[in-house]
């Protein structure tokens, strides 16, 4: 092969490959008709347009969330302390670092489930549902809940997409993403929480209590 010939070939295999990639480092898109936002290739990996995949998950360590209430209030107007079984339920879904939330049921649900299945041999979840109940005791002028935290853990990894056509000028994207989701309880140690929580009344629950079908009552209500 001549030098002229090996630069010629050499400058196509460049050309085409600043045609075939694109790579997409953060959410914000660079000026109109650039290039796509990450929201853009996720929906067309959702909506089947873009053939998609999920590469080199990295699971973190897992951790437990915030905690928040997942029963109704339990108010208190009685001189005594009061107990309750009350019902909770409480549902956890999962997150982008690039906006939104995974759709049960989805095309990216099934990506990322796919591609840690086959890296891991670890069945993801992108939701988790739990229901109880649990005996509140409340002391009186006080409000109770049960209030619930769920071991969380984060994948890391790149969306690649693929189109048959350019778009955006390029036959291929790459979009950096991390998910947060639920992680099964036990997970590096961690463990879900389930907690009663109370506090003094406010003024305006106490007139609740000063008259009406509340008055020395113990009664419930929605946040």
């Amino acid at each position: 092969m001549t030098m002229n010939h090996a630069l010629r070939y050499g400058s196509r295999t460049l050309a085409l490959t600043a045609t075939a990639l694109g790579v997409i480092a953060t959410a914000v898109p660079a000026a109109a008709d650039e290039q796509p936002t990450a929201e853009q290739i996720l929906a067309d990996c959702a909506s089947g347009e873009g053939k998609c995949s999920f590469n080199s998950p990295q699971l973190g360590k897992a951790y437990l969330g915030e905690p928040r209430q997942v029963s109704e209030l339990l108010f208190n107007c009685t001189e005594s302390p009061a107990s309750q079984s009350m019902s909770w339920a409480d549902t956890v879904g999962s997150s982008h670092s690039v906006g939104g939330s995974v759709t049960v049921g989805g095309g990216i649900e099934g990506i990322i489930t796919a591609s840690v299945t086959a890296t891991y041999n670890y069945t993801w979840q992108s939701s988790h549902t739990e229901t109880s109940s649990f005996t509140v005791t409340v002391k009186p002028g006080e409000v109770g809940w049960i209030s619930r935290a769920q071991v969380m853990q984060q994948i890391s990894g790149t969306w690649q997409t693929h189109y048959d056509d350019p778009k955006w000028g390029h036959y291929y994207w790459f979009v950096p993403d991390t998910v947060t989701g639920p992680a099964p309880n036990g997970t590096d140690g961690k463990h879900s929480a389930v907690v009663v929580k109370s506090r003094k009344m406010t003024s305006g629950e106490k007139q609740l209590c000063a008259g009406g079908s509340t008055q020395d009552k113990v009664f419930t209500r929605s946040q």
